[in-house]
């Protein structure tokens, strides 16, 4: 499953086994958190929803993804599943679109399936988690069935058909238009493969003795096949290669002509067309609405008939299906059931032949076919009803055993820290003690290349050491934070999957973490700001929509109230207070990204437009110096940017700075001792930064070697005065 930003879909997707992050431009582009094939994700974390924005007559298909993990259940259930952001697009899915599953483990696309219902928000609302036990974090789903079967096409293989959805070296939008889609269905055709290449005839031979016969033309959901299909999928099935999808639809577009169920075991139907074919059920199949006991001697001579010439027709056919099937309990079930029932047609077809068959000897010999049959199915319940359990366990061990090796790879990242917290308990070198916490620079939860991070770290720039503190309830990335009253107070943001509304204070004196009062909305990628003893939570977005709206918390009141929004929409935004005053710069409005700004004045009670930046910029950082704004990097629609724009209030207006050395955005940004440090962020190419810079008026931007934050993007940065 999946997280993504805004930001220009030119390239910020940052996939892996733990993230799918996605930062998408402007340009009639709207973006925000979502999943794939990380773990999840899928696939991952699993973001910024990346769409073309394409209305429902321009929509061709649409690819969904998936990875190892899920991709079993995708096709097992017939649901596909997107995170909630995408639902602006999948809500114009109809039955009959086509569609494509992308596994972000192989990088393989599947197809060629169609959409079976509507797109709607949660058909399976506990779909691909354990044991249902958790809200599916995909409820954008739609229901689907296999158009045509065909081979799995490498990346480079579709990847020219597509290549107007790439926004970066690997990621791509999910909306296909219809010359897309055309394109894409007719190299997957000329790759179709039929049942009978991974399917011996034997198999469909027992696949029809489960399949159950729908009445009246009307298709009925085949139990037998739910309980069959685990089994039969871990026979087939090999690291997610296309034999999987091949089994699954083959027994989906079984031959209607024989399906014989439990609950009409007693009646028969007429001969399908499709029997005489080779992959048909061994059967002719008879019809009669009558039970056996009330049978009149026309149809039982019907019957009896009937039966003779199915058997004379099985006589030359392999009646073993065990040459063909595993040693599997349901195998063996339905070789004896054939078994079974070849011989008593036999039987019954000799005696009429010989005339010493009597009506009511078929009679008996009719219901003792018919209890024997009954023995079975009660049998094959029982056996199906262990392998269900026992898949349940093995999907529970196999989530337990991810969690572990996510454990481990968060206490190997932690480990390589100066100050490592094992089981929660703090271990300090002795030196730090020492250490001036007027000259630190809180850090804030964020991601570094592996793990989205819960991690609370006061570091020293001076002195490149970081020293970690007690950490918060959660991970928590794309947050605000400010500083009010000795207090570090954290709100919104997300873990990867949602946004959040959550807030929590934290006390340096207790090294303590305190619940408060939630946003009235969950939102993300928003800025903060105290001002008179109030916190403001300004903009952002909920990954559907970008927010004008600010929220203000009093802490006399114990609540957010709702106060005066800005002039436009703003997401991913910057904001910080100066002389009693709010400055809200850039963002992303929905459409595009934005080089405006706004000031907030408490006693006009009113949000005013000063001088707008000469270039547009979002995930940028800002913060005061001397008295002025500095707007560092950022996300300009196209790509990352260097430059750096100071405005000064007295002034009234902009003026370029000195650019730092290396592009970023989604970075941290203080002032510490009249220098501005910027942290961590992120540059093209997917790339996490590394780099610390640091800036002194009059001496420039200079690159400074750290090694104790390492890799960090999508954090807050606090400074306590």
């Amino acid at each position: 499953m999946n997280i993504f930003i805004i930001c220009d879909h030119i390239g910020f997707t940052f996939s892996n086994s733990h993230m799918d992050h996605r930062m998408v431009a402007g340009k009639k582009q709207q973006n925000f958190i979502v999943n794939g094939t990380a773990p999840p994700i899928p696939n991952a974390a699993n973001c910024v929803v990346a769409t073309r924005n394409l209305r429902k007559n321009q929509l061709g298909g649409v690819i969904f993804g998936c990875k190892n993990t899920t991709y079993k259940e995708c096709l097992f259930k017939q649901l596909f599943g997107l995170p909630a952001q995408h639902f602006s697009y999948v809500k114009n899915i109809d039955p009959g679109l086509p569609l494509f599953l992308f596994n972000y483990s192989e990088r393989k696309l599947h197809g060629i399936f169609e959409a079976a219902s509507h797109g709607q928000m949660n058909i399976n609302p506990y779909g691909w988690t354990t044991d249902g036990s958790e809200k599916t974090q995909y409820p954008a789903q739609v229901q689907i069935c296999v158009r045509m079967q065909c081979q799995p096409l490498l990346e480079e293989q579709f990847r020219p058909i597509i290549s107007d959805n790439y926004y970066c070296r690997n990621h791509f939008w999910f909306e296909l238009d219809h010359v897309q889609t055309n394109n894409l269905m007719s190299l997957l055709a000329s790759l179709a493969v039929s049942p009978s290449t991974y399917m011996p005839q034997n198999m469909a031979k027992w696949r029809n003795i489960f399949l159950p016969l729908p009445s009246s033309g009307t298709k009925k959901e085949d139990e037998g096949f739910r309980l069959l299909a685990p089994e039969m999928e871990q026979t087939n099935h090999t690291s997610g290669k296309w034999e999987a999808d091949v089994f699954f639809d083959d027994i989906k577009v079984a031959d209607d002509g024989w399906k014989f169920s439990a609950s009409e075991v007693e009646h028969f139907s007429q001969s399908s067309s499709k029997s005489e074919s080779t992959d048909c059920a061994p059967f002719d199949s008879l019809e009669t609405n009558v039970e056996p006991k009330t049978t009149g001697q026309g149809e039982k001579d019907l019957i009896l008939i009937k039966l003779k010439e199915l058997a004379q027709k099985r006589k030359d056919q392999d009646v073993s299906l065990m040459d063909n099937v595993e040693d599997s309990t349901v195998m063996k079930e339905a070789h004896i059931e054939d078994r079974v029932l070849l011989r008593e047609q036999t039987d019954l077809a000799q005696r009429k032949e010989d005339g010493a068959c009597s009506s009511s000897g078929c009679q008996s010999s009719i219901s003792k076919l018919i209890q024997e049959v009954e023995e079975l199915r009660t049998f094959k319940a029982e056996q199906c009803g262990k392998m269900i359990q026992m898949e349940q366990k093995l999907i529970a061990a196999e989530m337990e055993i991810q969690q572990l090796k996510d454990r481990c790879q968060k206490l190997e990242s932690l480990s390589s820290h100066s100050v490592e917290h094992v089981n929660e308990v703090e271990i300090e070198p002795a030196e730090e003690l020492q250490l001036d916490p007027t000259k630190s620079i809180f850090l804030v939860g964020g991601y570094n290349g592996q793990l989205w991070l819960s991690t609370l770290d006061s570091y020293f720039p001076s002195d490149d050491v970081i020293k970690s503190v007690q950490p918060m309830s959660s991970v928590r990335s794309y947050a605000s934070a400010v500083q009010l009253n000795d207090e570090l107070y954290v709100f919104g943001g997300g873990d990867g999957y949602s946004w959040y509304d959550t807030v929590e204070s934290y006390n340096p004196s207790s090294d303590q973490w305190t619940p408060c009062p939630s946003l009235k909305e969950r939102k993300g990628s928003l800025a903060g700001a105290a001002l008179g003893g109030k916190i403001f939570a300004i903009g952002g977005g909920n990954g559907i929509q970008c927010f004008s709206d600010v929220e203000m918390l009093d802490l006399i009141l114990g609540r957010w109230i709702s106060t005066r929004s800005m002039l436009q929409k703003r997401f991913a935004l910057a904001a910080v207070e100066l002389n009693g005053a709010i400055y809200a710069t850039g963002g992303y409005d929905g459409n595009d990204y934005l080089k405006s700004a706004e000031r907030f004045d408490p006693r006009e009670h009113s949000w005013t437009k000063i001088a707008s930046m000469s270039t547009k910029r979002g995930c940028h950082s800002l913060v005061v110096l001397d008295e002025k704004l500095y707007a560092i990097g950022g996300f300009d629609g196209t790509k990352m940017v260097p430059s750096v724009e100071i405005y000064d209030p007295r002034m009234g207006s902009w003026m370029s700075g000195e650019p730092i050395n290396q592009a970023r955005g989604y970075a941290a940004a203080a002032v510490v001792e009249g220098s501005i440090y910027v942290i961590g962020g992120v540059r093209a190419g997917e790339d996490i930064v590394d780099l610390v810079e640091c800036y002194e008026e009059g001496g420039g931007w200079q690159l400074k070697t750290s090694t104790a934050v390492g890799k960090r993007c999508f954090l807050s940065a606090v400074i306590f005065k």
